[in-house]
């Protein structure tokens, strides 16, 4: 897609109402400093759409961003940084699940490792909770350029292997830097969109069966 017009239209913290959007919404979540601003920025093809910092934590609220008056980027809160209080990262967690389990046009949600590591523990946590509430999470293994080609297919495998993810479910490596992967994941994004030809649409996220597990995002 060309984006031709790209803007932060809500900032949403712990205490604010959520917006009731009519467009469709991709959301990207992940640990903190694994890259969502960054990826963001190289979808939009922006420098500075979504603000990038080498200190983690540094998104704090929900922010939508309106692209070509058509979509919605939503980058959720960075979880596991260990420098914030037990009591915020809770409440952190609550505003990320309050989001994910009401919001009526989420259309998929991206989720972001980092290619060089297993993933954490709140990785798994966050990929299990959103398997459970039948939202199709598709994985994004950010920071491609770090490694070298020859260890894309291990790190891949060990990522796949480590989320309990099945030969079908979408791992896609990226680098915001280098522009790779950056098409794939808009291709996924328009077939997301294209018309079903199947009458019942799938069922928003609040029609899907209750979790057994709530989301558990704590610090490592």
């Amino acid at each position: 897609m060309n984006v031709n017009k790209a803007e932060l239209q809500t900032v949403c913290g712990i205490t604010s109402k959520l917006p009731v959007n009519v467009l469709p919404e991709f959301a990207f979540a992940g640990r903190s400093n694994v890259g969502k601003s960054s990826l963001i920025n190289a979808l939009t093809g922006r420098r500075a759409l979504a603000r990038t910092s080498s200190q983690p934590g540094k998104t704090q609220t929900i922010n939508f961003y309106l692209l070509n008056e058509a979509l919605y980027f939503v980058d959720l809160p960075g979880y596991g940084y260990a420098k914030v209080t037990k009591e915020l990262v809770a409440k952190w967690g609550r505003m990320i699940e309050r989001y994910l389990v009401t919001s009526k046009q989420l259309r998929r949600i991206f989720l972001l490792v980092d290619i060089r590591h297993e993933p954490s523990d709140n990785d798994k946590a966050m990929y299990a909770w959103i398997v459970d509430r039948g939202l199709q999470p598709a994985v994004i293994a950010t920071k491609l350029d770090k490694i070298n080609r020859s260890q894309i297919s291990k790190q891949l495998a060990m990522i796949r292997r480590s989320l309990g993810m099945s030969a079908d479910d979408i791992l896609m490596p990226c680098s915001a830097l280098t522009k790779q992967g950056i098409a794939e994941i808009w291709g996924l994004m328009e077939s997301t969109l294209a018309p079903k030809a199947a009458a019942e649409e799938e069922p928003t996220a609040d029609e899907q069966p209750a979790a057994e597990e709530q989301m558990a995002v704590v610090t490592d």
